[in-house]
């Protein structure tokens, strides 16, 4: 146990002390608006910069009576007081973290007849984890969090005065617990059988039905602008009664049913086409009432729009609805949109969802060749994680036409007055119109990318569609913002065969990728790709190994292969079995890598001071190999598997096709072809694993 022997000064406290004096505040806040120290309730969010955050305080009527001045002093030196040697000053999500914790602590403390803080022992505090361990059984994260906030107490003791925790309790004995969390990444990837068609119907979303919706949108938008018609309607009555006669007349002609809601003709929807309100039509209630006998009145009012995409020839709407409940309605469809070019942006761009969350309207900019042809499309938003500056800081992204394509949809969705893509939109009941320019909160993206998936689910289910996305292991797969760009990681990585949506290439995309943000800042994600490429690589490896291939390679590196591979495979063993286990290979891999890269034409065993690429090498990349200045039929670091033989003797097939083509190429050219199928002939008889050579 370690005693604070350090002086107690008390900690500025009066009642004008403000308790974000240390923090940058949003545009257009001034610290003379924001809490002060004797306030019950600290409101941080004009310390809160990404504008997808939500709102947050520190509620301090919440805690027992004889806690709340401690609590005070504790937040208040945590978030403005000054830092103890080696701190840094906590976010603002860990204080209100802490602050739940806070709410634990001083629960259980109230119930033990209220000690203070300051007269706590290493007893207290081993009986305080008894009570976790009982609180929290299954969370380990949770019984840590409070023990960190405990801690609190002792790591800013300068600040604390009289009321600081008297010793570390960091040295109790049993006071930590083994972690059962890895410090490796992982969010869960979303399953391929998920993704693909959630990937697909996004698309479709954005490429066909984006239309429809937006006509549909700007038509609401039109009879929204009408709601201040109220005056013109009245003082013209006599003119729209006459519009209210002829158009149940109309109706009654052609048998055409009046637009309904709930059993009744909707006086809201007959206004908008009578380009007035429901109100001016009050008088006619009872008109519509007679007429609605005649020709009755639809179940569901449609806009007047029409319905051009189409789904297996058909249109895919037989209209789109008014009454917000309905998965047809405009409210349903318009999130769906919204949801469908999160879905596309958020996997084809690897940006986080805060960078997400900051796209503006004319984020977008292109480059296009003399013909006119785009050929690159960039992105610009704000990135905040690993940056050091609340606020954020600018950076760009490379994308891909899909993304560019959801962009635009985007900006036509959200109406001019708004800059940010992915606050709330307008439709449904209750929606005002506003000029708040508030992203949307990571929980409501979730939902509504959970919703997307339900009513992708429903209409399949209603138009006997086989393109559902599929349960997982008998359950809905919950999805999450975060597993998007861990997905895309993955794909980059792995690089599966065929594609996804029809078009899309990853590998394309990958490099497109590192090109750009993931080149120019420091987002982490050619990390998780690497991570990602060194788990396949690894998983490739331990089946080679597996199936006694490693012993059956050709070419002038075979026997080092071997040997590597060999050792690689004793180190996956626990137990005389190999352990594929997903974090214990990536364990492995990190600290004995083989250096076997498998690829199609060779298995590159590489030795920097034999191999050929090294003058090639990207700067900063020393050591580790270049494919794309391989030199495989000179080079001492190859190996030949029976799959790379099998790829040579497949170039050597092409090319033979290629000579006897007609008309005849050019000698020149048939010379080279020549001299490269001579070349690859040779490589094989002196490198083709045992199989090939026989």
């Amino acid at each position: 146990m370690t005693v604070n022997t350090l002086a107690r000064p008390a900690i500025p406290a009066a009642a004008g002390t403000f308790v974000l004096e240390d923090h940058a505040l949003r545009p257009g806040v001034l610290l003379t608006a924001t809490s002060r120290f004797h306030d019950d309730i600290w409101d941080l969010t004009p310390a809160v910069h990404q504008l997808h955050g939500r709102a947050q305080s520190l509620h301090f009527l919440t805690l027992p009576t004889r806690y709340q001045h401690t609590a005070k002093v504790l937040c208040y030196a945590v978030l403005s007081g000054p830092l103890p040697p080696g701190e840094k000053r906590p976010k603002l999500a860990t204080i209100r973290s802490m602050f739940t914790s806070l709410k634990d602590l001083t629960a259980w403390l109230d119930g033990q007849g209220g000690p203070p803080i300051a007269a706590l022992t290493g007893g207290d505090l081993q009986a305080y984890q008894k009570y976790l361990l009982k609180k929290y059984p299954d969370s380990e994260p949770a019984r840590s969090r409070c023990r960190q906030t405990v801690r609190y107490f002792w790591r800013f003791r300068a600040s604390l005065g009289e009321e600081a925790l008297s010793f570390d309790p960091f040295h109790l004995d049993d006071w930590g617990e083994p972690k059962t969390t890895s410090a490796e990444n992982t969010t869960a990837r979303i399953p391929e059988e998920v993704h693909g068609p959630l990937l697909t119907w996004a698309l479709r979303f954005i490429d066909d039905f984006a239309d429809d919706i937006l006509v549909a949108d700007t038509a609401w938008r039109a009879s929204r602008q009408l709601l201040g018609a109220r005056e013109w309607s009245v003082k013209h009555g006599q003119t729209v009664r006459k519009a209210v006669e002829d158009l149940l007349a109309e109706h009654i002609a052609q048998g055409r049913p009046l637009p309904g809601h709930r059993g009744r003709a909707n006086r809201l929807q007959i206004g908008v086409q009578l380009g007035t309100t429901a109100g001016a039509i009050w008088f006619a209630r009872s008109m519509l009432d007679e007429a609605a006998v005649i020709v009755g009145v639809e179940e569901r009012t449609c806009m007047a729009v029409p319905i051009t995409a189409t789904v297996g020839g058909k249109p895919w709407l037989n209209g789109i609805t008014t009454y917000h409940v309905h998965d047809d309605s405009l409210f349903a469809l318009a999130r769906m949109l919204q949801t469908a070019c999160y879905i596309v942006i958020a996997f084809l761009s690897g940006m986080r969802d805060s960078e997400v969350k900051h796209l503006r309207r004319g984020c977008l900019s292109v480059q296009s060749d003399t013909d006119g042809h785009a050929y690159r499309w960039r992105v610009n938003s704000l990135a905040f994680k690993g940056e050091g500056d609340p606020t954020g800081v600018p950076a760009t992204w490379l994308v891909g036409q899909p993304v560019s394509r959801a962009i635009r949809v985007l900006e036509r969705l959200q109406p001019a007055r708004l800059s940010l893509l992915f606050t709330r939109l307008d439709h449904g009941p209750g929606s005002k119109l506003t000029s708040a320019d508030r992203a949307m909160a990571n929980s409501t993206t979730n939902d509504q990318l959970n919703y997307f998936t339900a009513w992708v689910n429903r209409y399949c289910n209603d138009h006997g569609l086989p393109e559902t996305i599929p349960d997982v292991n008998g359950r809905t797969w919950r999805l999450k913002s975060s597993q998007f760009r861990r997905t895309l990681a993955w794909f980059i990585a792995r690089r599966p065969g065929g594609s996804i949506a029809g078009a899309l290439q990853f590998r394309h995309q990958g490099v497109q990728m590192f090109e750009g943000y993931a080149g120019t800042s420091d987002s982490g994600f050619r990390a998780e790709v690497e991570s990602e490429q060194a788990l396949a690589r690894g998983e490739h490896l331990m089946a080679t190994i597996e199936a006694h291939e490693h012993a059956q390679l050709g070419g002038p590196a075979a026997s080092e292969a071997a040997e590597r591979l060999a050792d690689f495979g004793e180190r996956a063993q626990f137990g005389g079995k190999v352990v594929l286990d997903r974090h214990r290979l990536g364990r492995i891999m990190k600290k004995h890598d083989p250096a076997v890269y498998p690829g199609e034409y060779i298995t590159c065993v590489h030795d920097h001071t034999k191999a050929l690429c090294e003058k090639a090498r990207t700067a900063g990349r020393e050591g580790l190999p270049d494919h794309g200045g391989c030199k495989p039929l000179a080079c001492r670091n190859v190996a030949l598997t029976h799959d790379n033989a099998d790829a040579w003797q497949i170039e050597i097939t092409e090319i033979e096709e290629r000579m006897s083509s007609r008309p005849p190429l050019p000698p020149r050219f048939l010379d080279r072809l020549a001299r490269r199928r001579t070349e690859i002939i040779e490589f094989l008889g002196k490198n083709a694993p045992a199989k090939e050579r026989a």
